[in-house]
């Protein structure tokens, strides 16, 4: 067990319950910016790490070494049970997932496997595990949601426009709804085995959502959300959303049963509150200010704290991943500095 005492400021937070200062950690926090991550990728591929519990182990904690956030998130890809339920998936650097065989019809969505997280995914559970003994802060797990992985798997990779997933899901709405079906039950299962394994929170990344309208979320999408966090209700860790260009959703996202509601840089947490927002929200400086001189990055960060300090549930974070060329000084300095103008100090 780490010798350090326990840090329970973050799940104080996504609970709304008093702590002591406001508690930070940074989407991408382990991963190309930090030299000792490049170096281990020399060796391994993505999906190599998280085959190999040590190896996956170290990478989450190097930032929890570095730079003295509030909670550790495990290092994976969204993509990573995808391989189990029959799905060819290659993690290419510089464009991100590209699947050899796209879904186009129901016959393709009917061959998806079920997941059994301890059969198919235990170097994940065995992570966690070894993560639990070493980390002195929580441990987020997480996984990617239905519609972000369905874009995935019915563009064959990253969209601008996701015309092929809309197209689909508007002409086979009875098989898009067995899609959602499939990959919302595996989203359950490998949640909870997360969490048995020692997860202390976890998030669901809806990357793209943000590309369907209200109308087109709610009918086609809010149905499997809802049926995921009210699966996972009983599950004792806190439960996150995420979402990029999603701000016209909070309404839909405030209505779920989880209880951190994370914000893209799109959208205030001002704007979020008057929105009738009451739960815990996380977020959200834009990422590409990390790249900005530091009187500028200084003074939006303070913008961000002041209004998020309006409210007791607020956690820090960006509104998007750490871009590869952000330097690590910088995420030490603005972690010491949120803690610090947080506490009055």
């Amino acid at each position: 067990m780490s010798t350090k005492p326990f840090n329970d400021n973050f799940l104080k937070a996504c609970r709304g319950e008093a702590h002591a200062h406001v508690p930070v950690w940074y989407m991408r926090q382990a991963g190309r910016y930090q030299p000792e991550y490049r170096k281990i990728r020399e060796k391994y591929s993505l999906f190599e790490i998280t085959h190999h519990p040590e190896v996956c182990a170290e990478v989450t904690m190097l930032p929890i070494r570095q730079l003295g956030v509030d909670a550790a998130i495990l290092f994976a890809d969204i993509m990573t049970p995808m391989p189990a339920m029959g799905v060819n998936v290659e993690i290419k650097s510089s464009i991100g997932p590209v699947i050899d065989h796209p879904i186009t019809c129901r016959e393709d969505v009917e061959k998806l496997q079920p997941l059994n997280p301890t059969e198919d995914v235990p170097y994940i559970l065995d992570t966690i595990k070894l993560l639990r003994e070493q980390l002195p802060v929580p441990l987020i797990g997480f996984a990617g949601a239905p519609f972000t992985l369905a874009s995935y798997l019915i563009e064959g990779g990253p969209s601008r426009n996701y015309y092929k997933t809309k197209a689909f899901m508007h002409s086979n709405p009875e098989t898009w709804h067995l899609l959602m079906d499939k990959l919302g039950e595996m989203t359950i299962a490998y949640l909870q085995a997360q969490i048995r394994a020692g997860a202390q929170a976890v998030q669901v990344f809806d990357s793209w959502v943000g590309a369907l309208n209200a109308q087109d979320y709610a009918t086609f999408v809010a149905p499997i959300m809802n049926r995921i966090f009210s699966a996972l209700k009983e599950e004792e860790a806190p439960k996150i959303m995420f979402g990029v260009g999603a701000g016209h959703l909070l309404q839909e996202w405030n209505k779920l049963p989880l209880d951190v509601i994370g914000l893209d840089w799109r959208t205030s947490i001002a704007s979020a509150r008057q929105q009738g927002v009451t739960k815990t929200v996380q977020g959200n400086l834009d990422p590409g200010l990390l790249l900005a001189d530091w009187p500028q990055l200084k003074q939006k960060v303070k913008e961000i704290l002041d209004q998020g300090m309006e409210t007791p549930g607020f956690i820090f974070n960006l509104g998007h991943g750490v871009y590869p060329q952000v330097k690590v000084e910088t995420l030490q300095r603005l972690t010491a500095f949120i803690h610090e103008y947080s506490t009055g100090k």
